[in-house]
């Protein structure tokens, strides 16, 4: 099938990293994915949920939010709703993975996920995004002497795959993720480990073949992620 865009199959959509968008916040940037524009902010809370009080670590979440006009009709501001939650959920966990926490001592990190604008994969922009955004705010907040180290031990992307008429492809937009028969939302490291895979049929069942297919293309396409959050990062160096 000929993409919306033109790409092949196996590309990514355009995608650009712009380090320190906010100026008051700890850390932050602004992700471009194609026509998908995220906005990533780091703020630091001297204080951590109470299950973890008294265990002299830290804690790091994320909160996920559509602007009204982010998509094609108007989305009501402040709507509390369950895909919400679990994108937040999901991108928290996958930043977690990355972070030594016993280094931020009794402080909560909370990353604000909000979306611009709307065509497809905005919760793997937001991990993507997040990343960056939390390492500038530990690298500022290291250089102040308020953290030991860098606390974050690996690297964290994330992209989107999936089967749309039989084809196999990276980073699926709005239209083209609206008919995938397959979609895989699938987080990594880049020490080539798996953080989280959702992957879902739309209709009928896929083999662990096509399982093994996306998720080796998914791996391509982080590869690449991980080169563009290196540039944007280039800058703290």
């Amino acid at each position: 099938m000929t993409r919306i865009d033109n790409r092949a199959n196996n590309k990514l959509r355009r995608v650009h990293i712009a380090l320190g968008y906010q100026s008051f916040a700890e850390g932050s940037a602004l992700i471009e994915l194609g026509k998908t524009r995220v906005l990533c902010s780091v703020s630091m809370e001297e204080r951590v949920p109470r299950f973890l009080k008294g265990n002299s670590q830290g804690w790091v979440t994320a909160e996920y939010a559509m602007l009204p006009r982010s998509t094609l009709t108007r989305t009501p501001r402040n709507r509390t709703e369950g895909r919400s939650q679990e994108i937040q959920r999901f991108i928290g966990r996958s930043l977690r993975a990355a972070t030594n926490l016993a280094a931020l001592g009794e402080r909560t990190f909370v990353v604000d996920c909000d979306v611009l604008q709307a065509d497809g994969g905005t919760r793997t922009a937001a991990i993507t995004g997040g990343y960056v955004a939390l390492y500038q705010a530990f690298h500022n907040l290291r250089k102040q002497g308020i953290l030991p180290f860098m606390p974050l031990t690996k690297m964290i992307a994330a992209t989107s795959t999936g089967i749309v008429h039989g084809d196999m492809l990276l980073d699926l937009c709005y239209e083209e993720d609206s008919r995938a028969d397959v979609d895989f939302n699938v987080v990594m490291t880049d020490k080539n480990e798996f953080v989280e895979i959702q992957g879902t049929a739309e209709g009928k069942p896929f083999s662990k073949e096509a399982a093994d297919s996306l998720l080796s293309l998914a791996q391509q396409g982080i590869n690449k992620l991980f080169k563009t959050q290196r540039e944007a990062l280039r800058a703290l160096s």
